[in-house]
Formats: structure tokens, C-alpha cells, sequence
């Protein structure tokens, strides 16, 4: 995620990092190519006496750009339930901890190896949902069988849970947890299945692939076709504002494929790793631990992970 300061608004024009043209200039690039080339072939093209106008690119534009528009309001929708989905997270990690820490009964290392539990919970749902390797991070939280159990599965995240209610079923065992207080602190652990769920969900159904990939089919046939229908009348106009119509069609179109996966590792997606750091932080601030993890910042380039 790309978290700048408040900037001056002809600064922001000229902003690079954090904008999608580090992924369409390329494209873009192209674009002028070809009208360039128009433009030199001009003559030729008028003797085939083949014209086009800008009647049916009008029509067509907007036609796109209200189609864009929806697509890219269902992708920023999945990214906000996202946003929300780890929001409450962080707050139902805090209000576990707080009814746990109120246990009269409970120790100091129960209480550490509880909070070690929330943190492994965290971290392997990020890392599950960015599908990468989980074992060498979730080491120094969870005991070694256990890691080993929790490897074992397909959905690890569910293992940790499993943990946790093992964790709080001893206790109740032990006259720790009444049955009142059992039943908010087994609430919490179904607030943490129920956002896993939800984080799952939305990572596994995507937008309907021939929704989006008729979109991009038109959004790339109208900027190739623009040019033909600029020449004639703009002339040597046309490179400028054909790249200018291209990169407001093409850069939506790249925005929406971030947005639509908000668990990935490119700027626009969520700050995972930031945001685990923090619940981290509470955590243990909230357990009394002096020796707080680093807090994460954004690097030069403006970039929150």
C-alpha cells in the first residue's frame, strides 16, 4: 500500500511511484508508436478512401467508461470488505486478549502462550491468503509438535483455532472460565473463523473472468483504432491525445485487476504485513511487554507492506 504525505497538487502530477504508469508505460509507449506511424501514413490511408470518424468512438468511450466504472466499483467493494474484514481483526484480538488478561486464575506464561497463539493466527492467515510458505514464520510462536500439526493441514489457520479453544477448554477444565465468561471468549474465536471465511472467500472467487475479459478486449481495441479516427482531423494532435484517452482507459483497467485481489503485494493492495505488526504490538503492549517489535514504515518509495 502506498501511504504518501499530504502533497501540493501540481507536485501530485508528476508522482511516480505508487501510480500504475510503472506498469502501462509501456503500453502507452506503443500507443504513441502507432500514431505516429498513422500520421506518416496518412496520405496512404486517405487514397484507400477508408475514414473514420469520432461519432462511434464517442458512443464507445462512454459505453467503456460506464462499464469501467462498474468494474472497478466491484473491485474497490471487494478490497473495502478486505480493509474491514482485517479491521475487525485487529479489534476482536484486542477484546480477546482484554477478557483473558481478566482471567483471576490464569498465569503468566498461559497468558504469553495464548497471546503467541493470536499473533501465529494473524500472520498465517496473511500468509495463507498471499499463498506463501508459513512454517519458518509461524516457528517462534508455536511449539514445535504443534507447528508440525499445524503444517499438516490444508487450512492451517483452522489448526490455530483449534488451539486456542483446546487452550481455553483447559481452562475452563481447571474452574479458570466460568461458563458465562467461556461463552464471549468462544464468541471472539468465532469472530476469528468467521473473518478468515470472509478473507477466503474473497480471495478465491474472483470477478467472472468473461466480465473482465471483455472489457480489457475493448478497452485495447478502441485505444488501437483511436488514432484512425484522430489523424484526420487533429493531425500531428494526434499522439498527445491519444496517449492521454489510452492511459485514462488502460491505467482503470490495470487499477481494477489490483483492487479485485486486495490480499496481493503490489502498491495498491492492503498493507498485511504493517497490519500484523500492529495487532503484534497491541498485543503485548496490552501484556505488559516492554521489548515491542519494530513498528513497520513505509520505505523511500512511499511503500507500506
Amino acid at each position: 500500500m502506498i501511504v504518501r504525505p499530504h502533497q501540493h497538487w501540481f507536485t501530485r502530477l508528476f508522482v511516480w511511484h505508487g501510480s500504475v504508469l510503472e506498469k502501462i508505460y509501456s503500453r502507452l509507449l506503443l500507443n504513441l508508436v502507432l500514431s505516429i506511424c498513422v500520421i506518416f501514413f496518412l496520405p496512404w490511408y486517405e487514397a484507400l478512401g477508408i475514414k473514420l470518424t469520432m461519432a462511434p468512438f464517442s458512443i464507445l468511450g462512454v459505453a467503456i467508461a460506464i462499464f469501467l466504472g462498474f468494474r472497478n466499483s466491484a473491485c474497490y467493494a471487494r478490497f473495502n470488505e478486505a480493509r474491514l474484514l482485517w479491521g475487525q481483526l485487529a479489534i476482536t484480538s484486542r477484546s480477546l486478549l482484554r477478557e483473558v488478561k481478566s482471567l483471576p486464575a490464569a498465569t503468566d506464561d498461559d497468558i504469553n502462550y495464548f497471546v503467541n497463539l493470536q499473533v501465529a493466527f494473524c500472520n498465517c492467515l496473511r500468509l495463507t491468503l498471499r499463498k506463501k510458505p508459513i512454517d519458518a514464520v509461524l516457528k517462534p510462536w508455536l511449539h514445535e509438535d504443534e507447528l508440525a500439526w499445524v503444517m499438516q493441514s490444508h487450512a492451517p489457520c483452522n489448526r490455530i483455532l483449534l488451539l486456542m479453544g483446546n487452550w481455553l477448554a483447559k481452562q475452563r477444565a481447571e474452574g479458570v472460565v466460568s461458563d458465562v465468561l467461556w461463552r464471549s471468549l468462544d464468541n471472539h474465536l468465532n469472530e476469528y473463523s468467521a473473518i478468515a471465511g470472509g478473507c477466503e472467500r474473497i480471495a478465491s472467487t474472483p470477478l467472472p473472468f468473461a466480465y473482465t475479459l471483455i472489457l480489457h478486449r475493448t478497452v485495447y481495441l478502441f485505444c488501437i483504432m483511436l488514432p484512425f479516427a484522430l489523424v484526420t482531423d487533429l493531425h500531428y494532435m494526434t499522439p498527445f491525445l491519444s496517449v492521454f484517452i489510452s492511459y485514462t482507459f488502460i491505467s482503470l483497467d490495470c487499477l481494477a485487476e489490483e483492487l479485485e485481489d486486495p490480499f496481493g503485494t503490489e502498491d495498491n493492495d492492503l498493507a498485511l504485513d504493517a497490519i500484523c505488526n500492529t495487532i503484534e504490538r497491541d498485543l503485548r503492549d496490552m501484556n505488559g511487554e516492554s521489548e515491542l517489535p519494530a513498528k513497520l514504515l513505509p520505505n523511500a518509495y512511499y511503500r507500506l507492506s
